[in-house]
């Protein structure tokens, strides 16, 4: 049986939205941990993920080896998680006797992984399982990867929001119109909670943050050729090296 085949028709200057996004997340983050009075920081900081989840869709499609994508990623998420963990204060920091403990990977677990907010590499992890078994017409093992999204939601960056976002932009990358309605929609949906939760017309029309993420559209489906290239472990290595700056800037 024959793999799903997809040609890109959106905007496939990626290493230009890698350089956005990282920027973006930079942005977010010294808004979240270091400016918190800065709310605007955070607002630009949206606008990372929906090209970071268009990027996932489109290095699918492209890479030679998806199994070899997948455990790079993941790769990086495990390493990663400790320092997210503790830089975004999603746990205490010098919480964790390293000096004493490095080797109880029992503990490690415990205190950075169960039942802990995640990097937002799992998020894009399970998003490229859920692709590379979808284009293999795997389809059991789409179901199991998708219950384990679903399992793990509340510990995904985005949650399901962000599976459904990368599902979409794969779906839909070689129909751009089509592609362009059905996230926007999506972002827009998940961005109005009024809209969601008590559909129209509302008393009050409340915002969330989320919002601001329509800001990254015209970047993904407006075509460009900044002729930029971009080494793949520029991501992979700016990821810690930002956090590992930002908890240092923000240690008293």
């Amino acid at each position: 049986m024959t793999g799903i085949k997809k040609n890109i028709r959106l905007n496939t200057d990626t290493s230009f939205l890698k350089l956005i996004a990282i920027a973006t997340m930079l942005v977010d983050h010294l808004g979240a941990i270091v400016f918190p009075q800065y709310k605007i920081m955070r607002e630009i900081g949206r606008i990372a993920f929906p090209i970071f989840a268009y990027c996932i869709a489109v290095g699918c499609i492209r890479t030679r080896n998806i199994g070899k994508y997948a455990l790079r990623v993941l790769v990086m998420a495990v390493l990663v998680q400790p320092l997210y963990a503790t830089t975004m204060n999603h746990q205490t920091r010098m919480a964790f006797d390293w000096a004493h403990n490095f080797y109880r990977l029992d503990l490690i677990f415990r205190h950075y992984y169960w039942n802990m907010n995640l990097a937002i590499h799992f998020t894009l992890f399970m998003g490229i399982l859920l692709i590379w078994t979808l284009q293999d017409r795997k389809y059991i093992a789409t179901a199991i990867v998708f219950a384990a999204c679903w399992y793990l939601q509340d510990s995904l960056d985005y949650g399901m929001y962000g599976i459904y976002l990368i599902l979409l932009f794969w779906a839909l990358i070689d129909r751009p119109l089509a592609s362009l309605v059905w996230v926007a929609a999506y972002m827009t949906w998940y961005g109005l909670p009024t809209l969601r939760l008590k559909l129209w017309p509302a008393d009050n029309v409340r915002v969330y943050v989320q919002i601001y993420a329509l800001m990254a559209l015209p970047l993904i489906y407006i075509p460009m050729n900044t002729k930029i290239k971009l080494n793949k472990w520029v991501f992979y290595l700016f990821y810690p090296a930002h956090l590992a700056a930002i908890y240092l800037i923000s240690t008293p």
